[in-house]
């Protein structure tokens, strides 16, 4: 079991102000922040860090969403990270979010669920390579 996951802050809750907020969230929650920037995706950058989603009718509005504008990806810290983290954001669809939960608070609707967060431990793993350097991670744990 990881201790450690990936947050991305989004580019319309970025756009928004939302950034603050939702920080504070996380570290009320219990996380600790291990790595942190603010990144403008590349087209080629978003197409790597989704290629899961390659042959999904939505994998193009995706690519164009995550390369609107800055994102903020986070390495977060903390027991159970993947778990505990999926439960702060809640469902992906903010509709379908629990009260008080960062998606239900910031989302704008499915596609624009204002943060993304690793699904296991292993993606997580993944997901922190695609956005920090060995260098920037070893400074950190």
């Amino acid at each position: 079991m990881s201790n450690k996951t990936l947050a991305i802050i989004k580019p319309e809750a970025v756009e928004k102000g939302y950034s603050g907020k939702i920080i504070a969230m996380y570290i009320e929650a219990g996380f600790k922040i291990k790595a942190m920037n603010m990144t403008h995706l590349t087209k080629p950058s978003a197409e790597g860090f989704y290629a899961v989603h390659r042959e999904r009718p939505f994998f193009n509005e995706l690519v164009a969403y995550m390369t609107s504008g800055p994102c903020i990806p986070i390495v977060l810290e903390k027991e159970n990270a993947v778990e505990d983290y999926r439960k702060l954001i809640g469902a992906t669809d903010p509709a379908k979010a629990d009260e008080g939960t960062v998606r239900k608070l910031f989302a704008v609707d499915i596609q624009h669920n204002a943060v993304h967060g690793s699904d296991s431990d292993e993606n997580a793993l993944k997901e922190i390579a695609h956005f920090f350097s060995s260098d920037e991670l070893l400074n950190n744990y």
